[in-house]
């Protein structure tokens, strides 16, 4: 398997529109942070969780010349918006592109999308299959996927555990049940905003403490906000098995 982090950072983006701070400023590419996503290669498919805005320089970046599924975490915009982008593999694949998502998700994503399942088509748009998901395990062709359902703030998000790899993106709360869902996972990504209280987000610290409690080999940091700090100086504070998260990131857990 295969993990590149496509985007590590929060909704606005790093460096924020208009910010004049030190992150926001810096020259070092690992503080230049898109939406958060993740290409996950295994068995010869090509997946990827969530399609924020910043999905098609994405897919030119990291040089993703095919897609095999689309999963979704949550409906939040800077994890869908990019939907529309998906038309570039329709073409080139000549096929529909499978989307895996809660009920929730779904109707949002037909609302922000409607032409994408209106009755009379405008030819080109998106093509789609739609995979609901929910709290049981599924498979996304082939690939077993356990859902972790976490809070962020009052909206539940799905994180997914495959093998023994575990991503976790926009959480503040996980439920005891869920915890035991996660627990051997030796790769684990965890959402670590910033370092201040956050209502929706886990801070860096909650981050830490809760990496402690699973005990995986490696941990990821990943959502991050410029208020975190500069990417160098958080990463010379963090314990060993942790690594603050930064676009274009590879790993193979």
């Amino acid at each position: 398997m295969k993990i590149t982090f496509l985007g590590t950072g929060t909704s606005q983006g790093v460096p924020v529109i208009g910010c004049n701070c030190e992150v926001c400023q810096s020259l070092d590419f690992r503080d230049k942070r898109l939406r958060t996503s993740l290409h996950l290669e295994k068995d010869g498919k090509s997946i990827v969780i969530d399609t924020g805005p910043d999905f098609r320089m994405q897919m030119l970046r990291e040089d993703v010349s095919r897609l095999d599924a689309v999963v979704f975490t949550h409906e939040h915009k800077d994890h869908t918006a990019g939907l529309d982008d998906i038309r570039p593999f329709n073409f080139s694949q000549q096929t529909d592109i499978p989307l895996f998502g809660t009920p929730q998700v779904l109707n949002q994503i037909k609302t922000e999308f409607s032409y994408v399942f209106a009755k009379n088509k405008y030819p080109g748009v998106p093509r789609v299959l739609i995979n609901e998901i929910g709290n049981l395990p599924f498979e996304v062709l082939g690939i077993p996927f356990i859902p972790i359902q976490v809070m962020h703030h009052k909206l539940p998000v799905l994180g997914f555990r495959i093998d023994d790899f575990t991503y976790i993106t926009d959480a503040n709360y996980i439920a005891p049940e869920e915890i035991e869902k996660i627990k051997g996972t030796k790769t684990l990504v965890i959402n670590a905003l910033q370092i201040q209280p956050h209502i929706s987000h886990f801070t860096l610290d909650e981050a830490l403490s809760f990496i402690k409690k699973i005990e995986p080999e490696t941990a990821y940091l990943t959502h991050v906000s410029h208020r975190m700090g500069m990417h160098q100086r958080v990463q010379q504070g963090l314990p060993d098995n942790v690594n603050l998260a930064y676009d274009g990131l590879t790993i193979h857990p």
